[in-house]
């Protein structure tokens, strides 16, 4: 080897150690950098003719684990969607309160009931009397307070998807954006290396938002999809837009039809035009969205329906009175009822039997004074084996016997209006025995205090008896929750709550009314829907009202707890996997001053070799 051919040797090893050098500098100073990736120099050797004549660069190399990345995003979507859910329903479980303390539902609905204990024993008592009506109240605000709990957890996950989407904006705009500027570098030198950092940055914020898939090509260009396959971010990055609606209320619903819809929802718009819902065709399963979403439209719908089911069935087992139908001897045999009073909600339900068959079917009509409202499924009484119509009492009883000869006139059925006192219906077999009708009654929702029945509307909705009516915006029981409270009528005179009959007024120790109040609250069975969770349609819940208050607490508490569990999971799997990507592609401060070491020492010996070419080449020229 030449003096010349050695000095061009020591020189390139002097500039690739100057490069190295460079990057261990840039690894060291970004160590706390978060999404920063070791960079470490590709270097090759140059030859002549002769052989071996140094060395060069020839990139920049990103010290990451690909394959390991991938499942970090797989588990950062997982982890976000877990953490939210588990953080939720802790702030849900909050609000139904610590079991066991005096704070809770289930508390205040037993203090209501010894109270009403109490009452039973000494009836006479002004001060049992209040009591009781306080009692009342002191559940009825805890109701208020948790419909306005679990509607502030919806307002939050209503808000936290507005600022997700804002979040995931930015987001492929940026992954965009750096994919269009790689196309300007060579793709493994030190600007390209930096912005795949920052790309690789903004795909893992995305990733917490929401599930995504990444493909890269041989360009390091990125296409980002969902999980579900929607096109994110390639060349160009798509837009979603949050159509936030403000105040959240019970009644407030989200719906793939824009103009029912009362909730915002997620709309994808491609570069190119075209979009898509993305809560209709869920395309978003996991990442914050997805659990948001899932909150405000599904898990805080189903604790309202819980609170609601439980108000509704408090209010209507008491003040709801149900008279047989009068029994007139046949053939065929018939039942007459009175439905004077019936109001919107209020039920008459009959059953009867199809002999050729030996079937007997139950038949629940439902007031109801919007024509619009259509249809009626089971839900108005829970009941799987009831078939339930509603029906239009707006025109009269006429009109009421048309409707029910045209629904039921086919099975062997006859209604008839007989004249009489109130609003009568009669209802009737066939004469030749094929159907025969077994039993009918009417529900109806007593409003006053002391007109003899011993039923009472000690809960009200906003000031009017609950009569669980159905409109065309929907059920009275919807809500109900928020709006309970004790009749104003027994807060401004407690002994009602005792005396049922002022004429002739009800007798000193007479305990009829405090009687079937406390047993109506706790030895009365009744459907639940499964709307709340507890029960299907098929088989639902049937029970007291203490027993379906702790079947939901009770699975509230179990839901907040596996909810943590899953979470903690969750975030240990992340934590590992990140630690691992970490191994290959963070910085070690150890192994950094090693390998600055190393590049001194093959400094020096570059340098002594420039040194020496030196002085020969000082001895030649002095010689000649």
């Amino acid at each position: 080897m030449g003096l010349t051919q050695a000095l061009a040797t020591a020189m390139s090893g002097l500039r690739a150690n100057q490069a190295a050098l460079a990057l261990v500098a840039s690894n060291v100073s970004n160590i706390e950098t978060p999404g920063y990736v070791r960079k470490s120099l590709n270097q090759a050797q140059t030859t002549t003719g002769t052989g071996s004549s140094g060395v060069i660069v020839t990139g920049v190399n990103r010290e990451l684990n690909v394959y390991v990345q991938k499942q970090v995003l797989t588990e950062t979507s997982g982890a976000s969607y877990a953490t939210t859910m588990s953080n939720a329903l802790q702030r849900l479980q909050g609000i139904y309160g610590d079991p066991g303390s005096n704070t809770t539902l289930e508390a205040a609905f037993n203090a209501l009931t010894a109270a009403l204990q109490a009452l039973s024993v000494t009836s006479d008592s002004p001060a049992a009397r209040s009591t009781a009506v306080n009692a009342a109240q002191s559940l009825a605000q805890m109701l208020n307070s948790t419909s306005a709990g679990i509607q502030s957890l919806r307002a939050d996950a209503e808000s936290a998807i507005k600022s997700s989407v804002d979040a995931a904006n930015n987001a492929m705009r940026q992954i965009a954006t750096i994919n269009n500027q790689l196309l300007g570098t060579t793709g493994d030198d030190a600007a390209a290396a930096s912005l795949l950092d920052q790309r690789d940055q903004y795909i893992t914020q995305l990733s917490q938002l929401m599930d995504i898939r990444v493909l890269t090509n041989e360009r390091n260009q990125v296409t980002v999809f969902t999980n579900s396959g929607v096109q994110l971010v390639g060349s160009e990055a798509s837009t979603i837009s949050f159509d936030a609606q403000g105040t959240v209320t019970p009644n407030t619903a989200w719906n793939s039809d824009p103009s029912i819809s009362t909730l915002g929802t997620l709309t994808l718009t491609f570069p190119h035009g075209g979009d898509i819902d993305l809560i209709a065709t869920r395309s978003i399963r996991s990442g914050a969205i997805a659990a948001n979403l899932e909150l405000r439209d599904e898990t805080l719908v189903q604790a309202q329906a819980q609170i609601d089911q439980l108000a509704a069935a408090m209010a209507s087992a008491l003040s709801d009175k149900v008279t047989p139908g009068t029994k007139d001897d046949g053939p065929p045999a018939n039942f007459t009822l009175d439905l004077t009073g019936l109001q919107n909600g209020n039920k008459v339900q009959f059953s009867y039997t199809d002999t050729t068959t030996n079937t007997t079917r139950t038949i629940t009509l439902v007031r109801v004074d919007d024509p619009s409202v259509g249809a009626l499924s089971n839900t108005a009484t829970n009941d799987p084996n009831d078939e339930v119509f509603g029906i239009d009492f707006s025109g009269g009883m006429a009109s009421v016997v048309s409707q029910l000869t045209g629904l039921l006139g086919s099975r062997g059925l006859s209604f008839a209006n007989p004249a009489g006192p109130g609003d009568l219906l009669n209802i009737s077999g066939d004469a030749g025995g094929a159907t025969v009708v077994g039993s009918a009654s009417s529900t109806i929702t007593i409003r006053d205090l002391a007109g003899g029945d011993p039923q009472l509307p000690l809960f009200v909705d906003n000031g009017v008896p609950y009569t669980g009516a159905i409109t065309a915006t929907g059920s009275q029981q919807t809500g109900l929750a928020a709006r309970i409270s004790v009749n104003n009528l027994l807060l401004a005179d407690p002994s009602r709550m005792v005396i049922y009959n002022t004429t002739p007024t009800t007798q000193a120790g007479d305990t009829t009314r405090v009687d079937f109040i406390l047993s109506q609250l706790t030895q009365g069975s009744y459907y639940v829907s499964p709307q709340t969770g507890i029960g299907s349609s098929a088989t639902p819940f049937k029970g007291t009202m203490l027993g379906f208050l702790q079947q939901f607490t009770t699975m509230q508490g179990q839901a907040a707890a596996s909810a943590k569990q899953l979470a903690d999971g969750q975030n240990v799997v992340l934590s590992t996997l990140q630690n691992k990507l970490n191994a290959t592609s963070g910085v070690n401060i150890d192994e950094e001053m090693a390998h600055l070491l190393a590049l001194q020492n093959a400094y020096s010996a570059n340098a002594r070799v420039m040194s020496t070419v030196k002085d020969m080449f000082d001895s030649l020229l002095r010689s000649m």
